[in-house]
């Protein structure tokens, strides 16, 4: 049995429609429990007993809890390669996850700084320049990814097949939008985005949580 705990909106929002993909692939059912992280239900006394980090994703197996993203990731492509949502070849499959890992180690931690940043100090003022100088880093790393698209034309960040890349580049440029970033200020990666929102298993996600793509609000 597999079941998922995630958050709606945060970065679970990756193995939840990887799920999909596998379950279109393979028909491997799966159960998902959605925790309220604005109701602080990940420091509940059950949550964390399944992961003391009091974050989202956990991934259960058979009653196993498996924490973090990217082994969570890595799990189900080594589990269900036929969903093929990393490079089968071994060099290919090392670069994707090179991608993989600076999204979530790099851009990742960049947007907690612009959401969170009273994390890193008491201090309001500090917190505000916190927040102005990740919001320009964050701008960054999405014009990087944006470059990856523009590499990609009209396929998938890794050719012709949806991988975890895409759907965390699709939460990422959505998190934009409450950095106060126009993701029509990124063109080519909101095209991509809108496209893989389409893609049937990667769209069930998104209805499950109840996402709005563009969550940008101009003043």
């Amino acid at each position: 049995m597999i079941e998922l705990h995630y958050g709606p909106g945060a970065c679970s929002f990756v193995p939840h429609a990887g799920l999909e993909v596998v379950k279109a692939a393979t028909g491997q059912e799966f159960v998902a429990h959605a925790v309220k992280l604005h109701k602080g239900e990940q420091r509940t006394p059950e949550y964390l007993a399944l992961n003391p980090n009091g974050q989202v994703p956990t991934l259960v197996v058979d009653g196993k809890p498996l924490t973090q993203i990217v082994a969570i990731c890595d799990w189900l492509d080594r589990r269900f390669p036929q969903a093929a949502l990393l490079p089968a070849d071994t060099w290919a499959r090392a670069q994707a996850m090179s991608r993989f890992a600076w999204m979530n180690n790099t851009v990742h931690p960049t947007f907690t700084h612009v959401f969170m940043p009273e994390r890193f100090t008491d201090d309001a003022s500090a917190q505000a320049a916190i927040k102005a100088s990740a919001i320009a880093q964050y701008r960054g790393y999405l014009g990087r990814i944006e470059q990856w698209a523009i590499e990609a034309g009209e396929g998938f960040l890794l050719g012709d097949r949806l991988s975890f890349l895409d759907i965390y580049a699709l939460t990422l440029l959505r998190w934009g939008g409450f950095a106060g970033i126009d993701p029509e200020s990124l063109p080519r990666l909101w095209a991509h985005v809108q496209r893989v929102a389409q893609v049937p298993p990667v769209a069930a996600a998104i209805e499950r949580e109840r996402l709005k793509l563009n969550v940008y609000r101009r003043d």
